[in-house]
């Protein structure tokens, strides 16, 4: 048995902030994750010499991680200045996406991101364009805070009747937030993602070297990460956590405890009815996706195509950032699945009727190919019927003075990666505030 000042169960990204901003608080932390590897969904696997993401996998340049990255000294960037890493910083180099195409009817199309794009298009037609840049003023416009009860699909319909700019702008939504359900996504959430600055960035070498930076950091603040340790359940003592009992038998007493695991298993290991409930009411986001490495493509040019007429996404990642060696090229497919959907064959030939679409004769240049039929995006779908974002369970687990929760499905910030990053480090500082006392009491 060992003590430390906060114990972490999970390593994944929300894991990876809290024991940062819990050891950089002067605290002693411990994080314990079950895989082999740090980073939860956050991974990427080795295909010969190409990286690929667990499906498409994109960082918002505007979102809540950008600050918190900034202040680990961590730095997202297309280019290392001349300095280098000599600094001090940690640098993730990769680039920002662009060239980006609809695909509706079988025909590609300039996707509409922009007044330029807009006025280039074929997809819309001119009242459709009109339509739909009213609907983009609308987003700049809006109080999100008063729309978050209400559905996306609901707000849009009281904006236009146009059914060609209606199925335009929802394929545009689903691109930054991953979510296919217009008619139960929270239209403030919704505002607020298409409303982040910057665009967003694919990282050379893939999400592990996000998930090394972050891993390299909590340590050098003092923080123990152990892989391949699997926690068993919480202790709890008297209404106090009193620390986490590990599947091999040990005991690790803290005086706080930060469960950033999916919601399933901090339901089980808390043992707490609140933190089941809260589990139970969370509509999990999901994507069916093809994660495919090919020698070089048939049609270079055609690098992104958003599916209009269809929940679908393709991308080449190693077409802005250093994925892959030589001629091949990582490419990621994903059809965004409503609630209660799974994946199936056909869905996996559906993603393929893409590529024979956007890259024909594709399947004779097949290096590697992935189905994942079933894929959390994220824990939380911000739904109308709870509010949106707001309607998250809180880092502070209700009637616990000392046990709190992180990941992308906690807390009141930002969505995917970002709900990750905010609620990580949210329940960091919390634990670190903590004092022993609890544990003393228990």
């Amino acid at each position: 048995m060992h003590t430390v000042d906060v114990a972490i169960a999970g390593g994944g990204i929300a894991g990876l902030v809290a024991a940062n901003f819990a050891a950089r608080a002067g605290k002693s932390v411990a994080l314990f994750e079950r895989a082999s590897n740090p980073g939860g969904r956050a991974q990427t696997t080795l295909a010969g010499g190409a990286r690929l993401n667990l499906g498409p996998h994109a960082l918002f340049s505007g979102g809540a991680n950008a600050a918190i990255l900034d202040e680990l000294g961590i730095c997202p960037a297309e280019t290392v200045p001349p300095e280098g890493p000599g600094n001090g910083l940690r640098w993730l180099r990769g680039g920002r996406p662009g060239g980006y195409q609809a695909l509706k009817g079988g025909r590609l199309h300039i996707l509409p991101v922009s007044a330029t794009t807009l006025a280039r298009t074929g997809l819309l037609g001119l009242r459709a364009k009109v339509e739909f840049g009213r609907l983009f003023a609308a987003v700049a416009k809006a109080a999100a805070g008063a729309v978050d009860g209400v559905s996306l699909r609901d707000w849009v319909d009281g904006l236009t009747t146009n059914a060609a700019a209606r199925e335009a702008f929802f394929a545009v939504v689903r691109l930054s937030t991953y979510a296919g359900a217009p008619d139960l996504l929270s239209a403030g959430a919704a505002i607020r993602q298409l409303r982040l600055p910057g665009g967003v960035r694919y990282l050379d070498g893939g999400w592990r070297e996000l998930v090394e930076a972050l891993r390299a950091r909590a340590i050098e603040a003092g923080a123990v990460v152990e892989e391949s340790a699997p926690v068993k359940d919480v202790a709890i003592e008297g209404g106090v956590a009193t620390g986490l009992r590990l599947r091999d038998g040990r005991m690790v007493r803290a005086g706080a405890v930060v469960l950033a695991t999916p919601p399933d298993e901090a339901a089980a290991i808390s043992g707490l009815a609140s933190v089941s409930e809260s589990a139970h009411r969370l509509t999990p986001m999901k994507s069916a996706v093809l994660d495919m490495v090919l020698r070089g493509l048939p049609r270079p040019r055609r690098t992104f195509a958003l599916g209009i007429d269809t929940l679908t996404y393709l991308s080449v990642h190693s077409h802005w950032a250093d994925l892959a060696p030589g001629s091949e090229s990582v490419i990621h497919l994903a059809k965004y699945l409503n609630p209660g959907e799974r994946g199936s064959a056909a869905t996996e030939a559906e993603l393929e009727a893409v590529l024979d679409t956007v890259q024909p004769g594709w399947r004779d240049r097949v290096v590697f190919r992935r189905f994942l039929p079933n894929l959390t995006v994220a824990g939380a779908l911000p739904t109308a019927a709870t509010g949106g974002t707001a309607g998250r369970p809180p880092e502070r687990v209700p009637g616990m003075s000392n046990l709190f929760l992180a990941g992308d499905w906690v807390g009141s910030e930002g969505m995917l990666a970002d709900a990750a990053f905010a609620s990580g480090r949210r329940a960091g500082e919390l634990a670190a505030s903590v004092k022993m006392r609890a544990l003393a009491t228990a």
